[in-house]
């Protein structure tokens, strides 16, 4: 048996997991995709949207059905929502780039690569809320921190992207940039909104 066997898992936990694991999919597939655009990433980044999207649905579905949770409702939901928004603004980060043709850079991979680590933590500690709530508050501390070095990247972009002006072609490419930066900045607040739902999570079982 593997080191984390056990009994079966809730229903919403396991929806919760689901939901997790395809938005670490999802922000890996972005890290390549930033590293080297291709066409098969970006197809595979919307499938992977699509999967996480009929994951909550159904858990809605659940919630809607069922009178008695293994955590508050509002804590399921609001877990949902958050893990959600966090994938579709990895989505859209593949999308704008696509349309404004944007070529990677150092920045984005670098914001990319601790936003797929945050995501990793949220999932590991959705994984752990129910048997070890604990170690579940461990990785959304870390998820945090994440989110902290991942702003202090972005901000580190935005800055640099004034200094870029030279005419009307850098312009258009600062302007451009922004709006990328600003979608994963997006998703780096709501990993962190993911984070802090895990730890209330905590707190109310301890």
């Amino acid at each position: 048996m593997g080191l984390f066997s056990r009994r079966k898992r809730d229903r919403f936990i396991d929806l919760l997991v689901q939901q997790s694991e395809r938005t670490v999919q999802g922000l890996q597939t972005l890290l390549q995709f930033v590293k080297s655009p291709d066409p098969a990433l970006a197809n595979k980044m919307s499938e992977i949207e699509r999967e996480a999207d009929e994951v909550r649905r159904i858990l809605i579905d659940e919630l809607n059905r069922t009178f008695v949770t293994p955590i508050d409702r509002e804590d399921i939901f609001a877990l949902s929502l958050t893990v959600d928004d966090i994938l579709d603004y990895a989505n859209t980060t593949v999308e704008e780039m696509n349309v404004l043709e944007i070529q990677p850079n150092q920045f984005l991979e670098r914001m990319v690569s601790l936003l797929a680590d945050a995501a990793r933590e949220i999932h590991e500690g959705v994984l752990r809320l129910e048997d070890h709530p604990n170690v579940a508050g461990d990785h959304a501390v870390r998820a945090k921190a994440l989110e902290n070095r991942m702003e202090r990247v972005y901000r580190e972009a935005i800055a640099d992207l004034f200094h870029m002006p030279k005419d009307i072609e850098h312009v258009v490419e600062m302007l451009k940039l922004r709006e990328v930066y600003r979608h994963l900045s997006n998703a780096a607040d709501r990993g962190d909104v993911a984070a802090n739902v895990i730890g209330d999570i905590v707190v109310k079982r301890m």
